[in-house]
């Protein structure tokens, strides 16, 4: 089984989302460290291909997110989890993006600093 990665601060940050959903990150990250995929967990848009996922989960009227990536074949890195405030559509904030691109390239740094 894949060990899990945690970037930044998102594990923090998901140990204070409520119970239920930290459960359904939690079982989506398990399924993407067995090398399968949650059917919760989706391609984030603009990361090409499917190695950049969101996991989406609703609890108490909100909506959650947890990013990861399988780029890697030796680790799963979560990359960023947040809770989605925006009422206008489904897009992810450009904010939020910029975070997760800025903690990609750190993950990539930090899987070839451990090849090495």
């Amino acid at each position: 089984m894949k060990p899990v990665r945690w970037m930044g601060t998102s594990l923090r940050e998901l140990r204070a989302f409520p119970r239920e959903v930290r459960t359904d990150i939690g079982q989506a990250l398990y399924v993407a460290q067995e090398g399968e995929t949650d059917p919760a967990a989706k391609p984030l848009k603009g990361f090409g291909g499917a190695s950049v996922l969101e996991i989406v989960s609703s609890g108490r009227g909100n909506a959650w997110r947890a990013v990861y990536t399988v780029r890697f074949p030796d680790a799963v890195y979560v990359l960023h989890v947040f809770q989605k405030k925006s009422t206008r559509g489904i897009a992810t904030p450009a904010r939020e993006i910029g975070l997760i691109k800025q903690r990609l390239a750190d993950a990539e740094r930090d899987y070839r600093e451990r090849q090495n």
